[in-house]
């Protein structure tokens, strides 16, 4: 049994992970998919002091509540900067790590400074209701609701690599409508053997688009290559 935890992207809550985590769960995994603090079920606590460190201690701190030992971290999108934070928090309860069409950072990289001018008008969208929270896309689900933008800003923290980690994935959407942000992260961490790269046809928004191919490639992770 694995158990998985799913980080959604900026502006999603749990909601946008829950079909995926039935599917896991149906296969005999544990699943947690999270609402970040002041997004989705959790956006009563958005205030303008929650940042990237706060979405980070969300993870660590329900890894510690659940005392979950072997998790597969997995983040779409900003989650990418979540559960590289996490991972890195608390490397011995980590097995794995899940990208999906996300940032893989560095020490001293922050959202902001990985994608394009496109994006971050997108993070700046809105942010004029109260200065402290970019609103969600026109087109984004119902459900959507307004992100932290000093989460999307700031930089981590990380005081090791990813080596120190087995299993790593990493999931590219190659059907972006724009130039993705994240075609370069795919293609660099495609010459690498200890990364297992998937490109699926998809939008950005993988759990919708192409949710069977995503549990498959969630249900193989780990296993020999």
């Amino acid at each position: 049994m694995t158990t998985y935890v799913l980080v959604p992207g900026a502006w999603h809550g749990a909601w946008v992970f829950e079909p995926l985590a039935r599917g896991l769960r149906r296969a005999g995994h544990e699943a947690y998919p999270l609402s970040l603090t002041g997004v989705g079920s959790r956006r009563h606590l958005l205030t303008p002091s929650v940042n990237l460190d706060t979405h980070i201690d969300d993870v660590a701190n329900l890894l510690l509540d659940e005392d979950v030992r072997d998790a597969v971290l997995v983040g779409h999108s900003y989650g990418g900067m979540v559960v590289t934070g996490a991972a890195d928090r608390l490397p011995d309860r980590v097995e794995g790590l899940v990208y999906v069409d996300a940032p893989v950072p560095e020490d001293g990289q922050s959202l902001w400074s990985l994608v394009t001018e496109n994006e971050r008008a997108w993070y700046l969208g809105g942010t004029s209701a109260n200065g402290y929270a970019s609103a969600p896309l026109p087109f984004f689900d119902p459900r959507a609701t307004p992100h932290p933008l000093a989460s999307l800003l700031q930089a981590v923290r990380l005081e090791g690599g990813l080596e120190r980690f087995r299993a790593k994935s990493y999931v590219y959407a190659a059907g972006w409508p724009t130039p993705s942000p994240f075609t370069e992260v795919y293609e660099r961490l495609a010459a690498l053997p200890e990364w297992r790269t998937y490109s699926l046809d998809s939008g950005h928004n993988v759990m919708r688009d192409a949710p069977e191919e995503l549990l498959e490639v969630l249900l193989s992770h780990g296993e020999p290559a």
